[in-house]
Order: structure tokens, then sequence, then C-alpha cells
């Protein structure tokens, strides 16, 4: 996937809010691949006309097969300001998954504790060295003969959160075999539906809204 397949959808003074396809790095890595942040520093410089280094840091960031919302701060007041509403969970993230199997209820909450493994997060005992606890809340949106649409909505964010405990509860995301997926897909059906926060500087409130492309 290239980066001329990421779009742009907000954009002002402060901050922006991008929607990265699948299989798009976030922020630039040692692979030297491209990067959802590389490109919308290109689109400022282009749209802006500014020159020399762009001050861009993404709010949260999306695994690389993840598709969907990304809020970057264009400023570094914007971006502790943003940095503080996500601690206080003042900013609503909502993601739409495809998992495999039947969910036996309309909705619940998974919690559990993880660690940050090699490239993988690893379910843990509370007492366990550095386990974090990660929590989130799901609702049944449709069933298919063998997968569950779910709305998920995050109130911590942990490293491959809702990878790690889907499959921790025995519904691996579809075509997520890195977390024990069998049904094998292009990317993982997961994807940051819906971003809902007040502006850091305005107060304003706004959202943003983006269609899973598996759905």
């Amino acid at each position: 996937m290239k980066s001329s397949d990421s779009e742009v959808l907000f954009s002002d003074n402060h901050i922006l809010v991008a929607h990265k396809p699948s299989n798009l790095l976030t922020q630039p890595n040692h692979s030297g691949d491209v990067s959802l942040e590389e490109f919308v520093k290109d689109w400022v410089k282009k749209t802006y006309h500014k020159p020399g280094n762009i001050f861009l840091h993404a709010v949260h960031r999306l695994d690389r097969p993840v598709s969907g919302l990304v809020l970057f701060a264009r400023t570094s007041k914007a971006l502790s300001r943003l940095n503080e509403a996500q601690r206080n969970l003042d900013i609503q993230r909502i993601y739409i998954a495809e998992v495999e199997g039947q969910m036996p209820f309309s909705s619940g909450k998974l919690d559990h504790y993880l660690i940050h493994g090699d490239h993988k997060a690893i379910v843990a005992h509370p007492d366990d060295k550095e386990a974090k606890h990660a929590r989130l809340t799901y609702s049944v949106m449709r069933h298919t003969q063998t997968t569950t649409f779910v709305q998920i909505e995050l109130e911590t964010g942990r490293y491959h959160q809702i990878r790690a405990q889907f499959s921790a509860s025995g519904h691996p995301i579809v075509g997520d075999q890195k977390y024990g997926a069998q049904q094998i897909s292009a990317s993982i059906h997961l994807h940051s539906a819906k971003l809902a926060f007040l502006h850091p500087t305005t107060k304003e409130f706004l959202e943003f809204e983006a269609p899973a492309p598996f759905s």
C-alpha cells in the first residue's frame, strides 16, 4: 500500500486528522518503508508552503496492518493538551473489527494484563513485572456464519491491545495470523473508525468517522 492512498481529512494550525490505509506505517522506523507521517509532512509543506522542518507528532498510533483515523498535533502546545486529554480518557476512539467465531454476548468488557514482548503483546498475570492493565468495551454489530463484527472502545492504549485481547478471548481478528487467526486476509480486519474530542485550542467538539474497508 502506498502513501498516496492516505488522505488528510482535517487540518488547521494546531491539529491534523488523516486516514491511514492498512499495511502503511504510522511513523518511520528502521525499515525505511514509507509512512503516514512522511506523507502528511509533505502534504503540510505543499499545502501551507512551509519551508524547513515540520512539527508533527502522532497523538496515537495504529499498527501497520490496521487502517483508519490518526490524530496528529501540529504544535507542542496542542500535543501536550491532547496527550493530557488522552490520559484522562477524553478522546473517544472507536474501532470496528471482524473477529473469528460467534461472540456469545451482545456487549461486554475485556480486562487483561499485557507485557510488551518481542513484536507482540503477551497476556500476563497482574503481579508480573512490567504487566500493564488493558481494558476495552465492545458491542456486537452483526454476525456472519463464521465471524462477528464488533464495535470497540478503548479505555487504555496498550501495544497491540485489541489484537491481543480478542485473541486471548478466543476470537482473534480475521487475518491476524500473528495472534492465531485461522482465516487469511491481505490485511487484518481492524479499523480506527471514529475519533471525537475537544479541539485543544478552540475547545470546539470535533468528530471524524471513516467506514471500515472490510464491512
